[in-house]
């Protein structure tokens, strides 16, 4: 079947176009019978990583909460949607290289669905949003979520 997706893969940054991404994700995982991954990716190529600023406990703080805020997104979405094959995955490395090429490799990927902007506004203004980045560089197909569920655009006459 043409457009058939097995293996979908959602970034979450903690914002509300990444969770309204992640809903609309399940919905597509559930019609295709694929396998859903939900990735978040704490960026080592900040300031505070990159010149040894953060100490070892910041760095278990932060993996800790991140994986709390995954079980909970992840509880959430198999509640209102009924999805099964759903998995949490917490990577380091440059949000940008790790949803466009290692993650996809590593799980054949083909289907990337995010939101169109994440939380991160100052490095969107230095380097532009990571969305684009993917939707120019991946190998996969990649969907853009603009709006949530309950905001589905009304048909035009």
């Amino acid at each position: 079947m043409y457009n058939e997706y097995k293996n979908i893969l959602v970034p979450v940054d903690g914002s509300k176009q990444s969770e309204e991404a992640l809903m609309k994700a399940a919905e597509v995982a559930i019609r295709n019978d694929a396998r859903l991954d939900v990735l978040n990716v704490l960026n080592t190529t900040s300031f505070g990583f990159s010149y040894g600023v953060v100490d070892g406990d910041a760095i278990t703080d932060m993996v800790n909460d991140e994986i709390d805020y995954l079980k909970d997104l992840i509880q959430r979405v198999k509640k209102q949607t009924g999805i099964k094959n759903i998995h949490m995955h917490l990577r380091f490395g440059s949000p940008r290289n790790v949803i466009t090429y290692d993650f996809p490799h590593d799980y054949a990927v083909d289907l990337i669905i995010m939101g169109a902007t994440g939380k991160n506004a100052v490095s969107r203004l230095l380097e532009g949003s990571v969305a684009s980045f993917v939707n120019t560089h991946a190998s996969c197909d990649v969907a853009i979520v603009r709006t949530g569920l309950d905001n589905k655009p009304k048909p035009t006459k």
